[in-house]
């Protein structure tokens, strides 16, 4: 088995590789002159490139800038609502202990109220009981039920007043 290859494909590749050879060199070596230093006409077109990316860094540093403020615009608004949201939850804590107290102070206020109108019956039974024996005519007012209509007072003319003890 030979490898014969024929004289002209050899000389062919020989051409062909001078000429890449040769091109390379050129390609790395000599850089050509740009068109707009030879011509006139395009200085014009590369000084409007030139503005143009100028304008371009201009504008990309200002939306930059405005980004930043716009972050630090949110950051400052996120401070001031959790600060904001620590009192509110401050405040909601504060209430719901006094709510808390102040349900504890009604229930016994109820509980005293069951006992004073349980009272009340049991002196307008003997009230009842002393009219019977005695024969006198004795003026004995209802006795509403306070759990009933607790915003209804059997009397409305009295203030109702309050303290806070804080």
């Amino acid at each position: 088995m030979s490898f014969a290859i024929p004289m002209h494909r050899i000389h062919i590749l020989h051409s062909f590789s001078v000429v890449f050879l040769y091109w390379f060199y050129m390609a790395t070596v000599q850089k050509p002159a740009s068109s707009s230093d030879s011509d006139p006409r395009y200085a014009n077109i590369d000084e409007k490139k030139r503005k143009r990316m100028l304008s371009n860094r201009e504008s990309a540093r200002r939306s930059r800038m405005k980004k930043q403020k716009l972050l630090e615009d949110l950051v400052n608004e996120v401070s001031a609502l959790q600060k904001n949201n620590t009192q509110i939850c401050e405040k909601i804590k504060f209430t719901t202990q006094r709510f808390v107290k102040m349900e504890a102070s009604n229930s016994v206020l109820r509980a005293q109220v069951i006992e004073l109108t349980e009272s009340l019956q049991s002196l307008n039974s003997m009230l009842h009981m002393v009219e019977d024996i005695s024969g006198y005519d004795v003026d004995i007012p209802e006795i509403p039920d306070p759990l009933m209509k607790p915003w209804q007072l059997p009397c409305a003319t009295q203030p109702i007043c309050s303290t806070f003890d804080g």
